[in-house]
This record gives structure tokens, sequence and C-alpha cells, in this order.
């Protein structure tokens, strides 16, 4: 995998969001391989489909691509209502969101599975104003620390790149979720969020029911919240993502502090460290790439 983004690609748009769009996508393009699969490549699929930029000729996986300059937990997303509709209707696409330097350099690069969407991550913002075009539009954000760490799969950090063998490894662990009916995978997967705040591999059923107040904000039509806490436990069990230990007490190797485990996003003072490292001045945003002159951020 090649890390260096080639800006070529953007030397006949004007806008940065234009240009960024472009050479990350064409990069993506060239580098990209399917996890669901042993296909080397992604196709880019035609500008005009909505929601996705890549499918694997082999499997059929799409995946959607989001590029920025600054590493956060949080990524802008479409229209709230369809994001929810298509987390309803298990068509949600693969997310890849990539995070480059000023260089141009990719120095981050993370995949959410398709099946590792629930409603909770995903969060309306504020309608458009009267006197915008789209007067009224609501959009939405896709909050990554509201997914679970197993569903946050690296496929470069900090510029080194993971073996796709690895990448592809732990897909396949997660992979028995995508079993789940999507009418019922938001519990399971909020309820396997919930459960990484313990921090220790081993727990108890007691220490799960801790959740019960949280878990019934998230789902406020369910009125038997530990009961759905067992049955989801359950779920995680058959998936192969949690043991049962003894009477009132499982175990993971995955339920540990997200950071010590490599999966999740870095701590809020690591995160800022690596924006201040790979973010463009706001000098350099107000820049554009033109005819015969390139110039190297936004």
């Amino acid at each position: 995998m090649n890390l260096q983004i080639d800006i070529a690609p953007g030397v006949a748009y004007e806008s940065p969001s234009q240009i960024v769009r472009t050479c990350t996508e064409a990069w993506g393009a060239a580098n990209f391989y399917c996890p669901a699969c042993s296909r080397s490549s992604l196709a880019q699929t035609p500008a005009n489909r909505k929601a996705v930029d890549y499918a694997c000729d082999s499997c059929a996986s799409v995946f959607q691509l989001k590029s920025r300059a600054n590493l956060g937990d949080r990524v802008v997303d479409a229209a709230h209502s369809a994001m929810i509709t298509a987390i309803r209707s298990d068509s949600v696409p693969n997310l890849f969101v990539l995070n480059y330097d000023a260089l141009w350099r990719v120095r981050n690069l993370l995949l959410v599975p398709s099946f590792f969407f629930a409603e909770s991550c995903v969060v309306a913002r504020p309608p458009l104003s009267p006197n915008a075009r789209r007067a009224g539009w609501i959009g939405c954000e896709i909050h990554l620390n509201r997914i679970a760490p197993e569903g946050k799969l690296w496929v470069v950090r900090e510029s080194s790149v993971v073996s796709p063998s690895e990448v592809r490894r732990q897909y396949e662990t997660i992979r028995p979720l995508s079993q789940v009916a999507a009418s019922a995978r938001g519990w399971t997967l909020d309820v396997l969020n919930a459960l990484h705040k313990i921090g220790r591999q081993e727990f108890t059923l007691d220490e799960a029911y801790a959740f019960e107040a949280e878990l019934a904000v998230l789902h406020p039509n369910n009125n038997n919240v530990r009961p759905k806490i067992r049955q989801q436990l359950q779920v995680l069990r058959d998936a192969g993502l949690l043991e049962f230990v003894a009477p009132g007490k499982y175990r993971s190797d995955d339920l540990r502090s997200a950071y010590a485990h490599g999966r999740d996003s870095p701590p809020a003072t690591r995160l800022a460290h690596v924006a201040l490292r790979g973010s463009p001045s706001r000098r350099s945003r107000r820049r554009r790439v033109r005819r015969g002159r390139v110039l190297l951020a936004f």
C-alpha cells in the first residue's frame, strides 16, 4: 500500500472539498482491497451513486470513503433520515475513514464494517437555516466513540500499514454479527459497546446490569432492559465474542480498555497531538490546486 496521495487528479478543481474528494478517492481506487474476501482491489463506482464509492467485484460488498485532515471521533455524513433508513434496512455501506497529513500522506485509515452501525451512533445535526438553499434539511454525524472497538478496524495506523491478512482476520472474527437481524442488531452493538466501559476481560452479570439506565435511554420503547441485556450476552456468546465462564460470569479477550488493544480511537490528549501534527494550517487550507502550480494542503 502506497501511503502517498497523488494530487494530480485535483488540478482541475477549485473547491478544496472537491480536490480532497477527488484525490483521496483516486488513492482508494489504487490501494483499497476487500476485507470481506480475498479480492486485492475495489472498483470505483460511478460518481452519481449515492453513499457508495467502491464495490467489490467478487463478493459485492460496497464501501464509502470519508476523508479529513484531522483525526476525530465524529464523521459528517448525509441526511439523518436516509442513514437511519439504511441501518434499518441493512443497506449501510462499509465505511473507510481516512486521515491525511499536510504532505498528503495517509496517516490513518479506519474501516467500520457495514453491520456495525447502530442508530445510537448516528446523531442528527441542527436543521439548515431558513435562508439556506436546502432550508430545514437535517444532516447527521457518525460518532465513532459510540461504536465498539471490535467494529473499528485499523488498515493504517499512525502511518503504519496493517497487513491485509490481519485486517481480514479481525473482520472474520466479527462477521457473525452480520447474521443478527438488522432490527435486533442495535441492541447487540449497544450492549457490546457498554461492556467495554467495564475495562476488564472478565465481568459479571451484575456489572452488565449496571448499564441498564444507559441502555434504557438508547431504547426507550423497551421496558424489560435486564432480560434484554441477558439476551444480548447470549447473542454475543453465540457469535464467539463472549465466553461463558461460570453462572453469572463472562469473559472476552477483547474486553480490555479500548486504547490497550489498539482498535479504538486514541485518548483525547493523543487525538489532539495527532491533529496538531497532521492538520494543515488555516492559511494552507485557503490554498488551491491550480494549473502548473500544485500546493499540498487545504
